[in-house]
């Protein structure tokens, strides 16, 4: 590991690039051991910047030759915090053009990092972003340095058939030693970090197809020999991403081919390199029998992702790594609209949506309260890899999504086609984008309030807005006001008001939607708009004639990334989730009324009741279960309960155990009183004929598997065998792997005995199957925890032939779900749980820092916990933070966690 703690980098220091570099010529002769790499760039200096010396960054490389326009010359080598640089000194002066060749070798076969190149099931692979590309070779690797590559690959022709990289395929043919070439030219300037190669025995999905544009061009996806019948549902979501990106935003394929490949051994889940995506396999490989629905959607949701980077990203890119949600928060828009858009039913969109925003509310709602909080742009970080995060990609979308709202889906449009025609074959800031969509759109609130809407990028944390209404029955008139504010964040104490557009309207006592007539405090009146603009601390709505008190329904389709603060009372909750004509508040008052029935029980003294949840409640969620124009999707998320973690972000002191158990109360007293409604409702989904990912058939499947969950928990406290032997044998005659998971899950969520054969069965049936395996240490390592079992069980599966903590899929599913999905396993009373991650922490730093830094945010929230927990977290952080070789990547984030 590098000496000591690393320094923080700010976006205040920015500086232009001293050189620019026009074009680089790579030569690769590939071997595991030792792979030669030949880089010849041509470069000048950049004439707004002071001279200086040349430096290129680089790490664990072998340097063999330097020479400038083809001659020797002098160079050092500067050790740093950050690696090693290459500075040269005597270069030729004025800005003319020169040329650099710079010959090093690395080691892809020991790259356990998997960043640069690297070796995975002999098959090399790259992963170049952020700053991995100074893994391969010495350069000037930043975002803002954009040239052209042309890139010739040697390798022995037996062993690495497929030569691929960025772009055009050029020229291939045999060499006279066993091995043969493959030359490519990508025709558009690019930074470093979407460099890309792969070289191995792979196979390919071919597709031909004509844009609208009327060009042909060479679809791909190539896996590893007995994979390709699983790569069928990714090319059709890379022909609809294609299309949808070309009909929605006027965006076309603009290469000759585009290459997707998959491989198991991945940080990320998938990188944007210039026409060759690598993909984690996870995202890729999908089957019936393999893939769950929800592996479909994340398999559709991220070849689109990946696909839209290609101008999002691709052809327009960061300018620095600060403004690294100027392509991944708007890249997540994309490819959450595109999902949405692909929904035929507007109940689909809704449920989309939905899991969407839950996401954001258990996942970056967390990091803004906790020490890794930070803007959607931050001003500082220690090692980048850190900053790839919920609120980069989630909360920038969102941040992306109310831009939409301000200026409207066609404005939007506009806006996006004005940013390209300014910034294509750039690298700029978020502050382009937003001028670019606010320019296009001169007279919406965006362009009005601009410098007020781009603190959403600067400040970090969370925006509340407290609502309260009063109803005056002598003027017949409903007042609502409505505040904001913003809790302090490490280096923000003060927050200024956001701009933050409020969805509303008003429900009838009977559920009637009621018409919006209202005034605003500056004056002004609105007699349809449905949208308040928040810009101050506080504002008042007077609406107007109303005979009853209405029933307010806010931040419909949350129509902006906060919490929502307001005093509804039960019969006011009940009546949205009856009525509301917005899904999204529908889901959101079953939501509430859950987690107040929660959070009462948490709070009460003594054991925890048996009936955590009230009569109404319960006859509510029978309603739901029971209302035929329901979709079953919708169902399903308004019966799920919220979790164990969003549950404790509520409270200012944790007890994990006790939210665990009243969690199950509720859970079983549900399963309990709806029995005859979760039979009803498996019968009714349990069959859906011929298997099809598709979202409604998707839904039914998760009505069936929840219902299947719930009469399994109800069968457990009478020793019923009823229903875990139905279940049972679902698991065995399962045509797909979403029913046949639905039922192993709900039959070791039960802790039947069960279980076990059906857990033996699936591993002998999936043996083969990586992915599925994953599922199978996932399912187990998530399982509740009776008695402390689980601690025990996962220590016995990480001695299990199959596991590798090597590979990152596989500690994901074990390692990862202990840590971070089992929160009554993990925070146990003994410290066990926190003295096996620090374990884990330290053996993955030793191996990947990047995901041993993951791991370690698993204690994030630790100052919240209450004892014995909280002194058990802190004194395992310290024995992290006391090693003498922890990663930059690791040290930041424990270091951030200790601080007051």
């Amino acid at each position: 590991m590098r000496e000591g703690p690393a320094t923080a980098i700010h976006r205040a220091d920015y500086q232009a690039p001293a050189y620019w570099i026009a074009t680089v010529e790579l030569c690769f002769d590939l071997d595991p051991a030792k792979t030669r790499v030949l880089n010849r760039m041509q470069l000048r200096r950049n004439p707004d910047v002071p001279a200086q010396a040349l430096r290129l960054d680089g790490e664990e490389l072998n340097l063999a030759r330097v020479l400038v326009n083809g001659q020797g010359t002098s160079f050092r080598m500067d050790t740093t915090e950050r690696g090693q640089q290459l500075v040269l000194e005597n270069l030729p002066e004025g800005d003319e053009p020169f040329t650099l060749e710079i010959f090093t070798t690395c080691c892809p076969a020991k790259n356990t990092k998997l960043m640069g190149l690297f070796v995975s099931q002999d098959t090399f692979f790259t992963q170049c972003e952020a700053e991995g590309f100074r893994r391969i070779t010495y350069f000037l690797d930043r975002p803002d340095v954009m040239a052209l590559y042309t890139v010739t690959l040697r390798a022995d022709r037996d062993k690495y058939p497929v030569l691929l990289s960025n772009g055009n395929l050029v020229e291939e043919g045999t060499l006279d030693d066993g091995r043969h070439f493959a030359k490519w030219v990508d025709p558009f300037k690019k930074p470093a970090y979407l460099f890309a190669l792969v070289a191995g025995k792979l196979v390919a999905r071919e597709q031909r197809i004509r844009s609208r544009a009327g060009n042909d061009h060479l679809l791909q996806i190539f896996v590893r020999r007995g994979d390709l019948d699983k790569t069928e549902h990714a090319m059709l979501s890379l022909m609809h991403s294609i299309a949808w990106d070309e009909a929605r935003f006027g965006l076309t394929l603009d290469l000759e081919r585009f290459m997707i490949v998959a491989t198991s051994d991945f940080n990320m889940g998938a990188m944007e390199n210039k026409g060759l995506n690598i993909f984690n396999t996870k995202y890729v490989l999908a089957s019936q029998a393999t893939a769950t629905d929800s592996d479909f959607s994340g398999v559709e949701s991220v070849v689109g992702h990946e696909y839209f980077h290609n101008w999002t990203g691709d052809r327009v890119t960061c300018r620095d790594w600060f403004q690294l949600s100027l392509k991944e928060g708007l890249t997540v828009f994309r490819d959450q609209e595109f999902s949405m858009d692909l929904c035929a039913e507007a109940s689909a969109r809704a449920v989309k949506r939905i899991e969407d925003v839950r996401v954001l509310r258990t996942v970056q709602f967390p990091e803004d309260a906790g020490p890794m909080a930070h803007p959607v742009r931050p001003d500082a970080y220690i090692e980048i890899s850190n900053f790839y995060t919920v609120t980069i990609y989630e909360k920038g979308a969102e941040v992306v999504r109310m831009m939409q709202t301000l200026v409207g889906r066609d404005g939007f449009a506009k806006g996006m086609t004005l940013y390209f025609e300014r910034h294509d074959g750039q690298a700029v800031t978020c502050d382009d984008f937003a001028q670019a969509i606010a320019d296009a759109n001169p007279q919406s609130h965006l362009a009005a309030l601009l410098p007020q809407f781009k603190r959403w990028y600067a400040q970090a944390g969370t925006p509340r807005v407290h609502a309260a209404g009063h109803y005056d029955a002598e003027n017949r008139s409903y007042t609502l006001t409505l505040s904001q504010s913003c809790p302090p964040t490490p280096d923000q104490p003060v927050k200024e008001p956001f701009v933050i557009p409020v969805a509303l309207g008003l429900v009838a006592a009977n559920g009637a939607a009621l018409p919006l007539q209202y005034t605003v405090d500056s004056g002004e009146t609105n007699a349809s708009e449905a949208l308040f603009t928040m810009t101050q601390a506080g504002h008042t709505l007077v609406f107007h004639g109303l005979d009853a008190e209405p029933v307010p329904s806010l931040l419909r389709g949350f129509s902006a990334p906060v919490i929502l603060d307001i005093e509804y009372s039960d019969a006011q909750l009940l009546t949205l989730l009856a009525h509301d004509s917005d899904p999204f508040n529908r889901w959101e008052a079953a939501q509430r009324l859950a987690l107040r029935h929660a959070l009462n029980a948490v709070s009460a003294e003594g054991d925890v009741p048996a009936q955590v949840l009230d009569g109404a409640f319960v006859e509510a969620m029978r309603a739901i279960l029971r209302e035929p124009a329901l979709d079953a999707a919708f169902k399903e998320l308004v019966l799920t309960l919220p979790s164990e973690g969003y549950i404790a972000e509520q409270l200012a002191v944790v007890d994990p155990q006790r939210i665990h158990a009243v969690r199950e109360a509720m859970r079983l007293q549900l399963a309990v009183a709806l029995q005859p409604d979760w039979a009803a409702a498996w019968e009714a989904s349990e069959h859906n004929g011929s298997y099809s990912p598709d979202p409604l058939s998707a839904g039914r499947r998760a009505l069936a598997g929840l219902a299947l969950v719930n009469l399994n928990l109800a069968a457990a406290p009478t020793g019923d065998t009823v229903w875990p032997g139905r279940t049972y044998q679902r698991f065995k005659d399962a045509d797909n792997m979403t029913d046949r998971a639905n039922a192993l899950s709900a039959l070791v969520g039960a802790g039947h005995e069960l279980a076990k054969p059906a857990l033996e069965r699936f591993h002998a049936l999936f043996t083969d199957e990586a992915l599925v395996i994953d599922k199978w240490f996932q399912m187990q390592a998530s399982a509740p925890d009776r008695g402390g079992d689980i601690l025990p069980l996962v220590k016995q599966l990480m001695k299990h032939p199959d596991f590798s903590i090597q590979n990152p899929n596989r500690a994901r599913s074990l390692v990862f779900a202990y840590c971070n999905g089992n929160p009554a396993g993990f925070h146990r009373a003994d410290g066990a749980g926190y003295a096996f991650w620090v374990e884990q922490v330290l053996a993955m730093d030793a191996i990947n820092p990047q995901v041993a830094a993951r791991l370690a945010r698993a204690l994030d929230r630790w100052k919240k916990l209450a004892a014995p927990y909280q002194a058990l977290a802190r004194e395992a952080i310290s024995r992290v933070a006391a090693s003498t070789s922890l990663s930059n990547d690791v040290r930041e984030v424990i270091t951030r966690a200790l601080a007051d």
